[in-house]
């Protein structure tokens, strides 16, 4: 068990689930997007319940997040202390496919084995939720206010999710893999000052400046891999981040996307630095608070 992990849900829980109190009454009043997938998901101002041993995480980008790995065996294998945000807003046992953004392709990604191991490192009591928002072939460019993508607005959408899920836990980190539909030169040159308006934008939106956020690396089985070197850059241009590494990892044959084992892989380190960037920030806290 990460101990540090442990002290960041025992000494900042309570205060983090205030926060994020204060965020849900400040977003009832929010407009919402008459999209299909925004309908159901008017907020109540009942926030009564929010759990501060019920850490969720907000998946998004594109199809490697989606998950387009083959399904197997493993795929339908349930935790009762890991939950997902369906369709319909509702929390139910995590399993593979957990986005539903291309239903007839969708499968096998990361975010499930990240959260297995992010509860492993957890101590008892603790549940992982994952609010499923990736888009397939998303370019960077539609994560912002109001953009449409496929009739959806990818990161207003995300917003609303999250804030809902807010409802109920406290929103402990971001998870981002995004860049294959950006991966050439002059695309790749703008990419991170996008990403950085992204990042900042997102913890305005939830009220935590320290809010972790970690990217993954695209696969370097790409012929011509120009996004990974902007991705490797992220913790020197935006505090409080990480970069999931994909080397090693292999594709499904179609030069695209990670196969099961690797996307599962991925997950796994996705959570590693999730779990060093935790500890991070409780010793900053702890070094700010000495002085």
């Amino acid at each position: 068990m990460n101990k540090n992990y442990r002290q960041v849900i025992l000494n900042a829980g309570l205060i983090l689930s205030v926060f994020l109190v204060k965020t849900a009454f400040a977003s009832v009043s929010e407009p919402w997007h008459t999209t299909t997938a925004a309908a159901g998901m008017k907020m109540s101002a009942d926030t009564a319940h929010v759990d501060s041993s019920f850490h969720i995480f907000l998946l998004i980008g594109q199809s490697n997040m989606a998950g387009r790995a083959p399904l197997d065996s493993l795929s339908n294998v349930t935790s009762p202390d890991i939950l997902m945000l369906n369709k319909n807003n509702q929390w139910v046992p995590a399993k593979d496919p957990l986005h539903f953004d291309k239903p007839r392709i969708a499968a096998v990604g990361p975010g499930l084995s990240f959260a297995r191991k992010m509860l492993a490192n957890a101590p008892k009591g603790v549940k992982i939720g994952l609010i499923p928002c990736a888009w397939g072939g998303s370019p960077i460019r539609v994560w912002q206010p109001d953009s449409i993508y496929l009739n959806h607005h990818p990161f207003d959408e995300a917003i609303q999710r999250t804030k809902v899920a807010m409802q109920k836990g406290v929103l402990t980190g971001i998870l981002w893999h995004q860049g294959e539909a950006d991966n050439n030169s002059v695309k790749a040159a703008a990419y991170m000052k996008q990403l950085k308006i992204l990042v900042n934008r997102l913890r305005a939106e939830f009220d935590n400046q320290k809010l972790p956020f970690v990217a993954g690396e695209v696969g370097y089985f790409k012929n011509r891999n120009f996004i990974n070197p902007v991705l490797d850059s992220i913790t020197a241009v935006i505090p409080y981040t990480g970069i999931a590494s994909a080397k090693g990892l292999k594709d499904k044959g179609d030069k695209t996307h990670f196969n099961t084992a690797s996307a599962r892989e991925l997950g796994k380190r996705y959570a590693d630095i999730m779990l060093q960037l935790c500890s991070d920030n409780l010793i900053k806290k702890h070094q700010h608070s000495d002085k």
